[in-house]
């Protein structure tokens, strides 16, 4: 993962000491908690790096302040015990979709966590203010910098820019946001097209790589052709179409693998053949079995009734890095990972007869398997190091520090 690349650098003076503080809408609740693993990835390498770096997170079930990885985390209250979930374990979006009213709680945890966020500032007195999902947390770093002034960094992914699409009124914010930041950067080339229709500036792409320490080579030959999804069974995942596709798959020679769970696991259950088998929820060491045995990963991703798709798709270079060729839906930015007939197959989305057809085409093809493998390979190498991503990274910051 670079961590060794990364303290070597800093041994020799090649990193500057910085103290950033994050603000995030999720972050890790305990050691164990799978949340956002390439953001804790992320902070943790930015340490090695001579980062000091605070989080600014919001509380979870009236979940106190806490270290996690030798990073304060602090939690900021916005309501109730009961009421205090609008994040973690699922998006905020989805389940404001599924009751509008949770909608108002936005209004305390806006006001709540701009007075939490100056609180640290003046305590912490970080050199920059890093705002992940500028979409609501923009409100809390310009509020801070009111009273404490510090640059500003913005790191868009997806879900903020689409929620746009549906709630107009969110546009003007992000226009201010964008405008007044010192930098802004997006996670995907997706990402940053569409903050540059918000507000024409220069957008830097720091994507996010892999959270497995220990990947192995190549997948272990199997006398069925095991396809392999691993994710959240939420709509934008698209794993229905993948269910879908099993109906123009032989069931003795093809078996779908669905890794995971979800709020819609058990419908999703409802609609499977016996072709089709859940995984539930896998340790580190089953997973990386399913990887080894698995002759493709699939990420039918789609955009959903929310306007919501994948912002980047790590999952996929996980995947790329356990030797697995690709298929996955061309939207948001999985193009940026997955180049068609270069890195893997790309298929558009909601067409199980398009991905069935390549499915297929992989089981036949062991030649096409290998090469689109070793493009991968080098592609995300390239492109999706974690010593590429916090070098440019630590660059940014120095930009906005010696300005």
């Amino acid at each position: 993962m670079g961590r060794t690349t990364v303290r070597r650098l800093s041994a020799q003076g090649v990193f500057q000491h910085l103290k950033i503080l994050f603000i995030a809408s999720v972050y890790p609740r305990f050691e164990t908690d799978l949340e956002v693993p390439w953001l804790r990835t992320f902070v943790s390498l930015l340490k090695d790096a001579d980062c000091e770096i605070e989080v600014v997170a919001p509380s979870h079930r009236k979940l106190k302040s806490h270290e996690i990885d030798g990073i304060k985390v602090h939690r900021f209250r916005y309501a109730p015990k009961s009421l205090e979930f609008l994040t973690h374990d699922e998006g905020a979006p989805s389940k404001i979709a599924r009751n509008p009213l949770l909608q108002l709680l936005a209004i305390p945890y806006i006001i709540s966590g701009s007075f939490f966020t100056l609180k640290i500032c003046l305590k912490f007195k970080p050199q920059i203010i890093h705002v992940h999902w500028p979409f609501p947390h923009g409100f809390m770093a310009f509020f801070a910098r009111l009273f404490y002034k510090a640059p500003i960094m913005l790191t868009f992914y997806s879900a903020e820019l689409l929620l746009m699409r549906k709630k107009k009124w969110i546009k003007p914010f992000l226009k201010f946001f964008i405008k007044h930041a010192n930098s802004v950067i997006a996670i995907s080339g997706f990402a940053a097209k569409t903050v540059e229709t918000i507000y024409p500036r220069k957008i830097e792409i720091v994507p996010y790589g892999s959270t497995f320490n220990n990947c192995i080579g190549n997948p272990i030959a199997s006398s069925i052709f095991k396809i392999l999804f691993v994710g959240r069974h939420i709509e934008r995942k698209g794993i229905e179409y993948l269910i879908k596709a099993a109906e123009f798959l032989d069931k003795e020679k093809y078996q779908i693998r669905i890794a995971g769970v979800g709020d819609l696991t058990e419908k999703l259950k409802q609609h499977a053949s016996e072709q089709v088998v859940f995984l539930g929820k896998l340790s580190n060491e089953d997973l990386e079995k399913e990887y080894q045995t698995a002759g493709c990963f699939v990420l039918p991703a789609i955009v959903d009734s929310k306007g919501d798709t994948e912002g980047l798709g790590v999952v996929l270079i996980e995947a790329v890095e356990y030797g697995c060729p690709i298929i996955a839906s061309d939207v948001g930015g999985i193009p940026d990972i997955i180049l068609d007939r270069k890195t893997g197959l790309l298929v558009p989305e909601k067409n199980p007869e398009a991905l069935s057809a390549s499915i297929k085409e992989l089981a036949e093809n062991e030649a096409l398997r290998k090469e689109l493998v070793s493009g991968a390979k080098e592609h995300v190498k390239r492109f999706f190091s974690w010593d590429a991503i916090i070098e440019k990274q630590m660059g940014l910051y120095r930009e906005i520090v010696d300005a």
